[in-house]
């Protein structure tokens, strides 16, 4: 039977200054090589706030907001499809990866669309509608089929915060060999911590917030500190040697200074926090313990559905670490509530 699909739908915006706008849009078509998305998962990401939700801080750049449908986390079920798509049917579930890129650079072509440097780049929820309306359109080649097993508030867990987690643990190149330190506990931290357990490896977490921190300790975390000084307990806990890996998701100067300081000799440090900056010493903590210092941001498609293969196997809830749900109608409530940085994800469910 096909889908009646309405006229009109409810959508939010972000005009900045720490409010939600809720307006009514007409229900776009996809077209070649689109589908249509009935939304039924939608969760917040810290860059939300960070670029848009308090003020509009990146005018022309890749963060840049075009006034479109916020949300870059989406999840749905596909209820119209366009010409020439061939993987995906109406009544597919589906996650979304956040970025369309151009399609012919290098950086599209190995599946990170999130490094495409050239004009045709666009997000969901950036530059164009994203997650938090009825429905979405999105290009089928950022859609990944979701397994029966993982919900749809699973696959918004998976659209941006997992990747990014999942992302800088491949960097890192963790395994069941791994003492694994995860500095910052907030949502992608906390996906870390359940990522690394995943792939084997024993986990300290890291986090001034004492929520944080007991959220980390029900998700696998092997040990969790809380002082603004945890090197010592770190140590004490690896028996003096230091982690083979530390990942910076608090993307503050003290945090990330604590990863090389807790790292052991030839380990390896990924910093996968935005925004802020470090100072350090190079020759003690880099050079003489023989460091391998790594960014990442975001993922690729590819490793998006691997990292969906495992969670799959591994019989992984990502929306474990959901503290707050919210209704579309209720997105400025929900958007106050993650502002105050003591939750885990929030998530809007459209049903």
């Amino acid at each position: 039977m096909k889908y009646e699909l309405p006229r009109r739908m409810l959508g939010m915006k972000l005009p900045g200054n720490s409010t939600v706008a809720a307006g009514e849009y007409d229900v776009p078509t996809p077209g070649h090589g689109q589908v249509l998305l009935k939304m039924k998962a939608a969760s917040i990401c810290g860059s939300d706030l960070k670029y848009i939700y308090h003020e509009h801080t990146d005018k022309t750049g890749g963060a840049r907001y075009d006034n479109v449908i916020c949300g870059h986390e989406p999840s749905g079920q596909v209820v119209a499809v366009g010409e020439g798509v061939l993987d995906f049917k109406e009544g597919d579930r589906v996650t979304v990866y956040h970025i369309q890129g151009c399609g012919y650079c290098d950086e599209c072509r190995k599946g990170y669309f999130i490094n495409c440097p050239n004009p045709e780049r666009r997000a969901y929820g950036w530059q164009r509608d994203g997650a938090m309306g009825e429905y979405m359109v999105a290009d089928a080649a950022t859609c990944i089929h979701l397994p029966e097993f993982l919900t749809y508030e699973d696959g918004a867990m998976i659209a941006c915060g997992f990747g990014t987690a999942y992302q800088g643990l491949l960097r890192a190149e963790v395994s069941g060999r791994d003492n694994v330190l995860v500095m910052g506990l907030g949502p992608v931290g906390q996906a870390t911590v359940i990522l690394a357990k995943a792939l084997g490896a024993r986990v300290i977490g890291v986090d001034l917030s004492e929520e944080r921190a007991e959220m980390a300790k029900k998700v696998g975390a092997d040990a969790v500190f809380t002082g603004a000084d945890a090197l010592p307990e770190i140590m004490e806990f690896t028996g003096g040697k230091g982690v083979e890996v530390a990942i910076d998701c608090s993307g503050s100067a003290a945090g990330r200074h604590k990863c090389l300081e807790a790292a052991r000799m030839w380990g390896r440090v990924t910093f996968l926090g935005e925004q802020g900056t470090v100072s350090f010493e190079p020759s003690p903590l880099l050079l003489h313990k023989n460091l391998s210092l790594l960014g990442s941001w975001v993922t690729s498609m590819a490793n998006m559905e691997n990292l969906v293969d495992l969670l799959d196997r591994k019989k992984i809830h990502p929306s474990q670490i959901i503290t707050h749900r919210f209704n579309l109608e209720d997105a400025d409530e929900a958007f106050r509530v993650f502002a105050t940085g003591k939750t885990g994800k929030v998530c809007i469910n459209m049903e």
